[in-house]
């Protein structure tokens, strides 16, 4: 499989790795828009890397002929903020794609249309799809909607969108090695539970090629990804007699997630920013 040019400076996940081979990404993309886009199709990955939004707002941003689809794959409930995290992360975007001084020239600058897509793949209850919109975040509603974005969230767990997962068997392969994982979680430890997995969809045929080719990398990832928040809060619970200021100062310079950061510490992403 081809896999299209990244910027590796930002930190893959086994989602990103995986969604990251140009044939992975337009099945799953065709899965998810009912469209069926040929091999010949361009696409550019375009995901940010400046640290304010590395591993903050998105998996993978790509531009697919006259779109810029922003893509996340979430393991943890939904964040009703996404939709104002989003704005901020295509505003990032539409910075970096267009030349800042022709703004100011007459002729109309022609952008990508974006797109927001979340894949939940958590353990809480949640249904097929849903809606989250920028509008429910007002203070007040005004007849006259002059900003809106939507925020499309599909869930990938098994048994649901069935659809989506017939049309992308990678995908569909995903969430069956997910699932695995976490079916073995209930009676192993971490590690163990993710070699386990890895053999039982190899045996299955399922992500074969994915799976033998990056097998210790997707330990890895999945031993960070997986652990992450559990650590961040057995720390916290343990060191409160330090300030949250210092708390967050500290998971700063060990290059943390601002997101994390934020959920632990309940300080506003602003003030965690401004202590760098």
């Amino acid at each position: 499989m081809t896999e299209i040019k990244t910027n590796r400076n930002h930190k893959d996940s086994v989602f990103t790795r995986l969604f990251s081979e140009k044939s992975n990404l337009l099945e799953l993309y065709s899965a998810i828009s009912g469209k069926n886009y040929p091999e010949s199709t361009n696409i550019e990955i375009v995901t940010l890397s400046d640290v304010l939004y590395m591993n903050q707002i998105n998996d993978i941003a790509f531009v697919l002929e006259d779109r810029l689809i922003v893509l996340i794959e979430h393991q943890s409930s939904i964040n009703n903020n996404m939709p104002l995290r989003m704005l901020h992360y295509l505003s990032a975007e539409y910075d970096m794609i267009v030349d800042r001084k022709s703004l100011y020239k007459q002729k109309k600058i022609m952008i990508p249309a974006p797109e927001f897509i979340v894949l939940y793949n958590g353990d809480k209850k949640f249904p097929n799809y849903k809606e989250l919109k920028l509008s429910d975040s007002y203070n007040f509603k005004t007849p006259d909607l002059y900003l809106e974005l939507v925020v499309k969230v599909y869930n990938i767990n098994k048994g649901h969108n069935a659809n989506m997962a017939v049309k992308s068997p990678v995908l569909s392969g995903y969430g069956e090695f997910i699932a695995q994982i976490k079916k073995n979680l209930k009676s192993m430890d971490l590690r163990e539970a993710i070699k386990l997995a890895a053999k039982a969809c190899i045996s299955k045929n399922i992500l074969v090629s994915f799976l033998e080719r990056h097998s210790s990398e997707v330990e890895n990832m999945l031993l960070r990804e997986w652990n992450m928040d559990e650590a961040l809060a057995v720390r916290y619970e343990e060191g409160r007699e330090d300030t949250l200021e210092e708390t967050a100062k500290s998971m700063l310079k060990e290059g943390l997630d601002i997101v994390l950061i934020e959920r632990i510490t309940k300080l506003p992403q602003e003030e965690i920013l401004a202590l760098r």
